[in-house]
This record gives structure tokens, C-alpha cells and sequence, in this order.
């Protein structure tokens, strides 16, 4: 949690923070400013002390809404800095950096490097700042395992109410999804029609889930998955939107909306077949329903996520599917983790992974995804079955918004 903060630093020997960007899309920045319409802004943070927030004039009302210690770049003169760097930008901009760290009180240690900005332009500023500041060692960190990613695993409650909202808003769009696909009409060939009797595509689908998604106040910064057919065989395939919609076919809609902003996460999957499916797939979508269900029944407090990606490896490898656990990359079968964590990010801490260790465990306050899937691409099929959940203070699990596991969807002016 972010009260966590301070300690996390003290354990990774981290005298400051420095944070560069917009104050949305940017969860570093996000997580210690609360957002607002602030770009191009810095943020310094001394271990022990309040969080300095630099930023233009122009938006000193948005900054003012963070609650935090404001100071404006105007309080520098920029004309004598970049008179003084000889009209170089990118030193002027480090002759600023300098003086607002000594004003954070940071002139020497280990300063961690945050945010999302361009990469180019931070690089050439820390080059010279580097070298303005021998004393500062400008640290950069595995970014599953940052300063940040260790705070941002455990959620307070309003956090999780924040994410859960956002979770009601995604299963609002899938059951208008839902029911959009169900009254369409289908033709001959058994492909449904729009309204105005054309062929319905992928890409149909997808803008109605984009002005659904916006109409309900969420945004969509990492995209979605809506794909049918062979794509939906491939876990990360958005979609061809050229595809045409049919019966009988799988459907995997992984949506994972955010609050506008760049807020909070949420992210949910279902696997559908319009009107009818294939015994084969009837088969394959139980073995995925079986053990997700399982995993709920065995979640346990505080026990590692790794754990839980060995009993779907176990299961699975039961059926005859691959999997990671005795197949290198598999592209077929099981073949991802089973969950990451949720919030600022849509993938955070704890990870599922067979490889990491057991610090990536169900601790109260984590927030994790639970997604089973099986993948034949070759066969014209995937599955996928998602929820987010919530370890709670009491320990038990808690599903953020709840949502029907229908695979077969029957359609409502077709009949077989």
C-alpha cells in the first residue's frame, strides 16, 4: 500500500524518487498524485518525506488537487538556465532538474527513475544530470519488482471499491455485448447480420464495444480482445475485424477497461459459442470450467501464486494438454500463467509464475486475476474463463463483479 512506501525505500536502500511525465497514463505519477490534467510534470520524493510535485503554471489548479507540496517550474528562471546551457534543451532542462532535487533536499545517494515519458529525451536529461551531481546514483529497477510494484501490490479499500466500479462497468459492457450478438438475425450460411441485413464482423463488434465501454465512463488504454475462430486460439490475438461472425464458433472477449485517466484496472474474461457448439469444444470448455472452479474452492491465505499455475499445469497435463511446466513455450494446450495482479496497472504484482519465488503470495489486500484457458488455433478454437478477485483483511476470496460462465448463448430469432 502506499502507506507502505517509505519502508519499501528504507528496504531497498532508495534515498529519493524521481518521477517524470504526465500525471495521467502514468502509474507512478498516478499512484502518488491522484491524477489531474498535469503534463510534463516531476515529481521528487526524499525517504521519510512529503512528495514535492513540480509542474507548469498553466495547470497549477489540476496540481493543486494532489494534495502534495507544490512548487512551479516558473520559479526558475529557464531564460538564464538555458543561457547558461548555451540554448542546449536537454541540459537546461538537467540545470532545472538539479536545482529542484537540492530543493527536495537531495544531494547525494541512490534516487530511483520512474514514470513514462519519452525515453530519449529522460535518457539525454540524466546523462547530464549524472554529471551535474557526481554524488546521486540514478537507479533504475526491474519493473516487476520496483519500489513501486512492491507498494502498488496491496490495496487499501478504496482502492478496491475503485476497481470493483470499474468491474461493474465491464460486466455491464459484456451483457450489452451479449445481447446485441443474441437478436441478430443470421443468414443461410449460419453468419449473423447487422441491422441493416449486411454481414456482422469482428471489427462490427469491436466499435460497438468501444462506444459502449466510453458511454459508460471507462476508457480503454490497453485495448481489448474480442476474436473468434483461429484467433481466439491465440491467447493475445485482438482480433481480425475482417472476420465474420458465426454460430458455432468460440468467441474469447477479454476486456479489461480502466477509469478514465489512466485509473484503475479491471480485467474479465468469457468464452462463448452462438447458438450451438461443437461436442469438441463442449468438452474443452468443461475441462477449463472445472478447474477454474477448482482454484476457487482452493485458494488458500498468504499461500504462493506459483503454487496454483502448478495445480492447472498438473490438471491439464491429466487431459493430455501441453503446458509450461514440461513443455518449453508451448503455443498450443495451456500455455500462459495463471494470473497477475490488478490496479494502476493491468499487470502487476503477484505473478503466477513457475519461476518466481514465494514472495508472490495471496496476501490480504492483493488484488489477482484467475484465468484458465485452453488454445488450438489449428482446430478454429480458444478458451478462456476470467475473473478479478480481492483478497480480503478476513482472508477469503471475494469475485469484484459477478458474472454468468454461459458458453453456449442461445440466439433468439434462430432456431436449429
Amino acid at each position: 500500500m502506499k502507506s507502505d512506501l517509505d519502508a519499501i525505500m528504507k528496504t531497498k536502500n532508495m534515498d529519493a524518487l524521481i518521477v517524470f511525465g504526465n500525471a495521467e497514463h502514468n502509474p507512478p505519477m498516478r499512484y502518488l498524485t491522484g491524477g489531474g490534467h498535469v503534463s510534463h510534470a516531476t515529481l521528487i520524493k526524499k525517504q521519510g518525506e512529503e512528495a514535492i510535485f513540480f509542474f507548469g503554471d498553466m495547470e497549477r489548479d489540476e496540481a493543486g488537487k494532489s494534495g502534495l507540496k507544490l512548487i512551479p517550474y516558473s520559479t526558475y528562471d529557464f531564460d538564464a538556465l538555458n543561457k547558461k546551457a548555451n540554448k542546449d534543451a536537454l541540459l537546461a532542462n538537467a540545470l532545472r532538474c538539479e536545482l529542484m532535487l537540492k530543493d527536495a533536499g537531495v544531494t547525494s545517494g541512490r534516487v530511483g527513475v520512474y514514470g513514462t515519458y519519452d525515453l530519449s529525451a529522460t535518457f539525454g536529461l540524466l546523462s547530464h544530470l549524472q554529471k551535474l551531481m557526481p554524488a546521486v546514483e540514478f537507479v533504475g529497477e526491474a519493473r516487476e519488482d520496483s519500489i513501486f510494484m512492491r507498494a502498488m501490490e496491496t490495496k487499501d479499500e478504496s482502492e478496491v471499491a475503485r476497481i470493483r466500479k470499474v468491474g461493474k462497468i465491464t460486466t455491464a459492457v459484456v451483457a450489452k455485448v451479449r445481447d446485441f450478438l443474441t437478436s441478430r438475425d443470421v443468414n443461410a450460411d449460419e453468419v449473423l447480420l447487422n441491422e441493416d441485413g449486411s454481414l456482422l464482423t469482428i471489427g462490427d463488434v469491436h466499435s460497438k464495444i468501444h462506444l459502449w465501454v466510453s458511454e459508460l465512463g471507462a476508457e480503454l488504454p490497453s485495448g481489448f480482445i474480442f476474436s473468434i475462430g483461429h484467433d481466439a486460439g491465440v491467447p493475445h490475438s485482438a482480433g481480425n475485424p475482417k472476420d465474420l461472425m458465426k454460430l458455432g464458433q468460440t468467441i474469447v472477449f477479454d476486456i479489461y477497461p480502466a477509469e478514465p485517466g489512466g485509473g484503475y484496472y479491471y480485467d474479465f474474461t468469457r468464452t462463448w459459442s452462438l447458438g450451438y457448439a461443437t461436442p469438441e469444444a463442449l468438452e474443452l470448455y468443461g475441462q477449463v470450467k472445472e478447474i477454474f472452479d477448482k482454484l476457487n474452492d482452493n485458494f488458500d491465505l498468504n499461500a504462493p501464486f506459483r503454487n496454483y499455475q502448478q495445480m492447472v499445469c498438473e490438471y491439464y497435463e491429466s487431459k493430455g494438454h501441453q503446458t509450461p511446466l514440461h513443455t518449453k513455450a508451448p503455443v498450443e494446450g495451456y500455455v500462459h500463467g495463471l494470473g497477475h495482479g490488478v490496479g494502476l496497472n493491468i499487470h502487476e504484482r503477484p505473478f503466477s509464475s513457475l519461476i518466481l519465488g514465494d514472495e508472490h503470495r495471496l496476501a490480504p489486500g492483493v488484488v489477482i486475476t484467475s484465468e484458465p484457458g485452453l488454445y488450438y488455433p489449428e482446430k478454429g478454437m480458444g478458451f478462456r474463463i476470467e475473473d478479478t478477485l480481492w483478497v480480503r483483511p478476513d482472508g477469503k476470496m471475494e469475485t469484484l463483479a459477478e458474472y454468468p460462465y454461459d458458453f453456449v448463448l442461445p440466439m433468439k430469432k434462430w432456431k436449429s
